[in-house]
């Protein structure tokens, strides 16, 4: 990723940050955040893979596909190589353009769809091998906390936006090079997150020190037989 996109992106990612500044502590803005960030990745690689098995058919945006075949289909072929499902309208682009509906009508509240979609995308994974992996995925998303609204309006308020500053972002999916996520991941440990899980022995070393640990012990070396951290 280049300088100018990763700050484009750490823009988005400090927007998010002051929605619930004074909220929640900052140790907390890691579940909420990074839970919408990977809700939106897994959404994205749906997305791509699901038009990739619709080429040269008559319809080829995933998010236009109505036929119960069809999707049948590619829910099969989903869960043997993503290891998830969603539907079309499950997809995080499409939830966020539902936030951003005639915000005098009731049509934008999307709280209750965004829980069932997090608890369909654990439900999709049962009896597969992928079953455990996402067992529990987003339960740290609480999103029925006061922290973040007194009411559902509230809640739903800042969620909603939330979803824009994130739907701005492309994770470069089809890159194999570009990070977007783990990006994402690393910003949001580093500025607010640093002393979170600390009590539990986690800890999160900056990625210039680790580089130049890593300089360090290889230096002067063709091949290492082994790399063993005593931490992990």
């Amino acid at each position: 990723m280049s300088e100018d996109q990763k700050k484009i992106l750490e823009a988005q990612l400090w927007g998010i940050a002051n929605l619930l500044r004074g909220k929640i502590s900052a140790d907390d803005y890691r579940d909420y955040i990074l839970g919408f960030i990977f809700y939106k990745y897994l959404s994205e690689k749906q997305y791509l893979y699901a038009n990739s098995l619709l080429e040269g058919e008559e319809v080829t945006d995933y998010k236009e596909v109505t036929d119960p075949e069809t999707l049948d289909a590619i829910k099969e072929e989903s869960l043997m190589k993503l290891g998830y499902f969603l539907l079309p309208q499950e997809l995080f682009s499409e939830l966020a353009k539902k936030g951003n509906a005639d915000t005098e009508s009731e049509s934008n509240y999307i709280i209750e769809d965004l829980q069932a979609v997090m608890n369909h995308i654990e439900q999709s994974t049962m009896g597969t091998e992928s079953e455990e992996d996402f067992n529990a995925l987003f339960e740290d998303l609480d999103l029925t906390s006061t922290k973040i609204g007194r009411t559902v309006g509230a809640r739903n308020e800042v969620i909603v936006k939330i979803l824009n500053h994130l739907d701005k972002i492309d994770f470069r999916l089809d890159d194999i090079e570009a990070d977007v996520l783990g990006d994402a991941y690393e910003y949001l440990i580093a500025k607010f997150a640093a002393g979170a899980g600390k009590s539990a022995g986690e800890f999160y070393t900056p990625q210039q020190v680790s580089k130049i640990l890593a300089k360090i012990v290889t230096t002067g070396k063709t091949k290492l037989k082994s790399v063993y951290d005593p931490t992990s």
